[in-house]
């Protein structure tokens, strides 16, 4: 076995139109000042692909990048990302996945791959430390996630990307499938689909990954273990999973019901993950490495199924006003076999039950009934009568037969399960994150409701918390691991752990300007450099993430993105939840304009150009 220290920096370029293929070599600068992962996979497109494009045309390219920590053993990094043009929003879109492809693709010695062009037929990719090769497909087209991954992987140290039905029917928000984790968001799997790329399979273990500096990495790595196991959220996660969510969001009005008309109901308690956790026997099902453990399995109908996380329990459950757990594990396993983001399904589903009330579409789904449900999951995988429509998704649907008022999306993306009338960071988070209505991009949800350091209902200091959870997480993506383990590393170090919770919390919601300086993030840093070998400051690590996510942003801007389109749901802005003895109002252009401010954007919404020069994106 050979031995690469820290990165090998050789991505594969393939060509599916020409079946070419070539080998970038990544040089020192590229790797600080994009560090790797979600970072440099961004920056490599941005060099290759033009403003305008069709997602779904052989121009859109996509990128799958393991980060630096993939291989090394660190704390929860068997995660890799994957970036492109999203068929759903029309603009960037990226996904973090902890599936085994990135492990087998570092392995295999390399750094990354990047797809472009269009195959005429169906077709996969087998990739080994010499290359990769071009196999028919024509036999897997029609396939299921499960069966095809089956019949593609013949080694343990194997990982395939895979799409099902829904990707080869271009359903807008199709998934890519790694073992049972998925690149969720924003419809990659359409786009693969739209390119006859059925699957990608990387024979791994050619390769050990060592860190450049094997003693300091062992010391990092003891000391963040030992900051989860003590994280008092990272360990609430390891015992009932993230749908352990449900309790307090439903408590201060955040579980979405019946298409964000209220944010709470009394049946919630019936799938959070401490009841799921009882009925459904569940058991540890992870990424791997991992240390937080949040994922299940459990018995759902004599079948040993996932647990629904809680975005899927959200959406795809209270959402549709359903808090029957059986059915949403049939449902999230139903989105997984066929290759489909349960988070836009569920928002898809409300939408049509609401337009169905409404008289405005036709169909059967009925707030509170899980009839026809699978049905219609189904007819959208396979693009079936009404359900070739409602695999458009939910802002294209309301384009084309009316209900935009109700139509729950940012910039073409279904929103995630928090509703912002009671937390208004998240609000602004969702209005400005880069790929649509992602809870992902900024958590501030979890100051303002998990806890309970931030006043959740007003915009003081909101803006200031969402532009450094914004480049912190750009950080996270890029190294790459888990985005949970924020709550240890910045939570555990002395400063943070053993200062009041009052106090904290008033300096966080007083003085933000100075609380943000004083968040110790540089876990995420110090791990990095022990693996590459390469020097970097807090401030040139933390300004790495301001980089990415403006270079994100500024990419978006030349598809005609800007302040328009940082908006939320007339739904969230203009009515109030059912609960409500009176409405919320959100002062979200207040906050955009202070937002701005701090990004050193324009009153548009568009980065200066002392902006990007400053970041060196444009000279």
């Amino acid at each position: 076995m050979k031995t690469l220290h820290g990165s090998g920096n050789r991505i594969l370029e393939a060509d599916l139109s020409s079946r070419k293929v070539e080998i970038y070599e990544v040089s020192e600068k590229e790797r600080k000042t994009y560090l790797g992962g979600k970072g440099l996979g961004l920056k490599l497109l941005f060099d290759r692909m033009e403003s305008g494009i069709d997602p779904l045309e052989k121009d859109n390219m996509l990128a799958f990048m393991p980060g630096v920590l993939m291989g090394t053993g660190a704390p929860c990094s068997g995660r890799f990302h994957a970036l492109g043009k999203s068929p759903l929003t029309g603009i960037m879109t990226s996904s973090s996945c902890g599936g085994p492809f990135g492990m087998a693709l570092k392995t295999a010695g390399w750094d990354g791959l990047l797809i472009s062009g269009m195959s005429e037929s169906p077709v996969w990719l087998r990739i080994t430390p010499e290359g990769i090769t071009f196999e028919d497909a024509a036999d897997l087209w029609g396939t299921d996630i499960f069966s095809t991954q089956e019949r593609i992987l013949t080694g343990k140290k194997d990982g395939a990307l895979v799409i099902g039905p829904a990707g080869e029917n271009l359903v807008r928000f199709a998934n890519i499938a790694s073992g049972e984790r998925f690149l969720g968001r924003g419809g990659m799997g359409a786009v693969m689909g739209s390119k006859k790329l059925k699957a990608v399979a990387a024979l791994g273990g050619a390769y050990k990954i060592c860190p450049a500096d094997e003693k300091e990495f062992d010391y990092l790595r003891k000391v963040a273990t030992r900051y989860i196991n003590s994280n008092e959220m990272t360990g609430v996660y390891r015992q009932y999973g993230t749908s352990s969510n449900v309790l307090p969001c439903s408590r201060k009005g955040l579980l979405p019901v019946n298409n964000f008309s209220d944010g709470t109901h009394e049946k919630a308690a019936n799938i959070s993950g401490q009841h799921m956790s009882g009925v459904h026997s569940a058991k540890h099902h992870t990424c791997k490495p991992c240390k937080i453990l949040c994922g299940k399995k459990g018995s759902f109908g004599g079948r040993t199924l996932p647990v629904p996380e809680y975005e899927t329990v959200g959406l795809m459950g209270s959402n549709i006003g359903v808090f029957d757990s059986e059915k949403i594990g049939e449902w999230n396993q139903i989105c997984a076999e066929t290759g489909m983001d349960t988070i836009s399904a569920g928002g898809t589903l409300a939408w049509v039950m609401e337009a169905s009330e409404k008289g405005l579409f036709k169909s059967q789904l009925r707030f509170g009934s899980p009839d026809g449900v699978s049905q219609a999951l189904y007819d959208i995988a396979y693009a079936r009568e009404d359900g070739k429509d409602m695999g458009l998704g939910t802002r294209a649907l309301s384009e084309k037969y009316g209900g935009k008022e109700f139509a729950i999306h940012v910039k073409g993306l279904e929103m995630a399960a928090y509703d912002p009338r009671g937390a208004f960071g998240q609000g602004l988070a969702y209005a400005v994150a880069n790929r649509g209505g992602c809870h992902l991009s900024a958590y501030v949800v979890s100051l303002e409701i998990l806890f309970g350091l931030l006043n959740p209902l007003t915009a003081k200091a909101k803006p200031e918390f969402v532009r450094l959870f914004e480049s912190i997480t750009c950080c996270i993506n890029s190294l790459q691991t888990c985005q949970f383990t924020m709550f240890a590393y910045t939570l555990e170090p002395p400063l943070a752990k053993y200062t009041p919770s009052f106090l904290l919390g008033f300096l966080m919601q007083h003085i933000p300007r100075v609380a943000v300086n004083l968040v110790d993030f540089s876990m995420y840093r110090k791990l990095w450099s022990a693996v590459t070998g390469i020097k970097i400051s807090n401030k040139e690590f933390l300004r790495a993430g301001d980089r990415i996510h403006v270079l994100e942003r500024y990419m978006n801007c030349q598809d005609g993105i800007s302040r328009k389109d940082d908006i939320l749901p007339f739904r969230l802005l203009n009515e109030p939840r059912k609960s409500d003895s009176e409405g919320m109002q959100i002062p979200l252009e207040d906050m955009l304009d202070a937002y701005y401010r701090l990004r050193e954007y324009d009153e548009n919404g568009i980065p200066t150009q002392k902006c990007l020069e400053q970041l060196g994106i444009r000279n």
